[in-house]
């Protein structure tokens, strides 16, 4: 599995310690995100991981600002992308299993490192379950493409 992952100045420590975890894991991944000092508008990173996404340079991607919201937000403006904001290890699952979200946001200000690395081994574990959500998720689709313009 590849994954991007990006962060602002506001998570650049969750990010740092994210990557260490995806190093353990032996997860492959690029960094799209801000370096220690920089200054980036969360919507410019959360724009260009969820391109990647989009484009299927990467099978999933983190994202993580100061709350997760700003980044998810953004995300989910692109064609295709389903972003979920996870402080939790339930929604994690359903994020995944449910809908098929391909990005994670965390906020640094919200949730501690190691909460966010058990949140992350549970959302990189899970696929789309398909079944009773199938329909559901394939009309999020449609709903995406009748508003938006193909890539």
């Amino acid at each position: 599995m590849k994954i991007a992952i990006g962060c602002d100045e506001a998570a650049y420590n969750l990010k740092v310690e994210l990557i260490k975890y995806l190093d353990s894991l032996g997860i492959e991944y690029e960094d799209f995100g801000a370096d220690a000092g920089d200054i980036v508008l969360y919507p410019d990173v959360a724009e260009a991981v969820a391109l990647a996404v989009s484009e299927g340079k990467y099978e999933r991607a983190i994202l993580t600002c100061g709350t997760g919201i700003g980044m998810s937000i953004t995300a989910n403006k692109i064609p295709g992308v389903r972003a979920a904001v996870c402080h939790d290890i339930f929604s994690a699952e359903r994020a995944r299993k449910s809908n098929n979200a391909q990005i994670i946001c965390f906020g640094e200000r919200v949730i501690g490192v190691e909460l966010a690395k058990s949140i992350l081994k549970v959302w990189l574990e899970c696929d789309f379950a398909g079944g009773g959500s199938a329909p559901k998720v394939e009309k999020i689709n449609e709903i995406d493409a009748k508003y938006h313009k193909t890539l």
